[in-house]
């Protein structure tokens, strides 16, 4: 980007910080206008029509556009998983992850802990803990290591419940 945009673009970032979502998007829309292949900026459009227009299509093109433009920019990588996830496109999803695997600019263990998501929501409890332990085998933030550790929590209260449920069956 060159210097106009990227002055507009933190501009526009602060806009969204302040709710101003109009404002944000004329600016990401000017840049685009400039600089077609501005990752950024196509990111940031996909996240506003993801989260303010709840067009998918639309967000889903944006992020697909800026991983081609900056195919190491990892915040559409980040952004895409979770149309997908929200999308329940879990095949999609898993080759999704797979290719984040070899993306060297993202942190292995968000991929690990968005694989156990994806099998928390199929209910797959047991698949769920150990990627939330290979997440916690590669993080390197406490932080995230005890965030991944309330997880596993959840989901073995989850699986406590699901058996439970499994148990007491009357066809319902």
């Amino acid at each position: 980007m060159n210097a106009n945009s990227e002055e507009l673009y933190l501009e526009a970032e602060a806009d969204i910080k302040n709710n101003n979502y109009a404002e944000a998007f004329k600016k990401y829309e000017s840049i685009l206008y400039e600089e077609p292949d501005s990752a950024p900026a196509h990111n940031s459009m996909g996240w506003l029509y993801k989260t303010q227009f709840d067009d998918y299509a639309k967000a889903e093109n944006h992020f697909l556009t800026a991983i081609r433009c900056d195919n190491l920019y990892p915040h559409s990588y980040f952004h895409i998983a979770a149309l997908l996830m929200d999308m329940e496109r879990f095949e999609e999803l898993t080759k999704h992850l797979e290719k984040c695997l070899k993306v060297r600019t993202i942190d292995k263990s968000w991929v690990y802990g968005r694989y156990a998501l994806m099998e928390e929501l199929k209910s797959d409890f047991e698949k769920s803990i150990y990627y939330f332990e290979k997440a916690i085998l590669g993080s390197q933030n406490d932080e995230k290591i005890k965030d991944y550790r309330h997880d596993i929590e959840r989901i073995e209260m989850k699986k406590e419940i699901n058996k439970k449920h499994e148990s007491n069956s009357d066809g319902r």
